[in-house]
């Protein structure tokens, strides 16, 4: 089953059994989606894939991040909260994202196997790296560890 019908399905759920929590969030996911697919439209691009909408999310994500950086910085605990619930729903529709040690094993890996040794490898690295674990690692991590491994 494609991941637009998984959440379709949920949302469906979610509706039937009043989950105040989840289906707002939902609703977002599927708009987003639809957002995307209307883009596509004018690049005569029909169908959205799983990968596409795994990106949507990620940036879904990402902006939910963000914003709980901003409500810790403020004290707003309580949109804090919502945003952190929101992250938790999203993250149902994705694949479990390495660890951080995970993460840093890997990059050290893809360092040693290219013989990297400065900044300017860097774009090498994070291709390689992008090539085969592109829907399991946070790249933001991934940044800061090769940044912090070419020192």
């Amino acid at each position: 089953m494609s991941l637009k019908k998984q959440i379709e399905e949920k949302l469906n759920q979610a509706l039937k059994n009043k989950e105040k929590q989840t289906y707002p969030t939902l609703r977002l996911i599927v708009s987003a989606i639809k957002d995307a697919e209307i883009a596509n439209r004018t690049k005569d691009k029909k169908d959205m894939s799983d990968s596409d909408i795994s990106v949507i999310l990620k940036k879904m994500i990402k902006q939910r991040n963000e914003s709980c950086e901003v409500y810790k910085k403020a004290g707003r605990t309580e949109l804090l909260e919502s945003e952190t619930k929101e992250i938790e729903i999203i993250n149902i529709f994705l694949p479990n994202q390495l660890t951080d040690e995970e993460t840093k094993k890997i990059c050290e890996e893809t360092i040693k196997s290219l013989g990297a040794s400065s900044m300017k490898d860097m774009g090498k690295i994070m291709g390689i790296i992008k090539s085969k674990h592109a829907n399991t690692i946070d790249f933001s991590k991934v940044s800061i560890i090769i940044k912090e491994l070419l020192k």
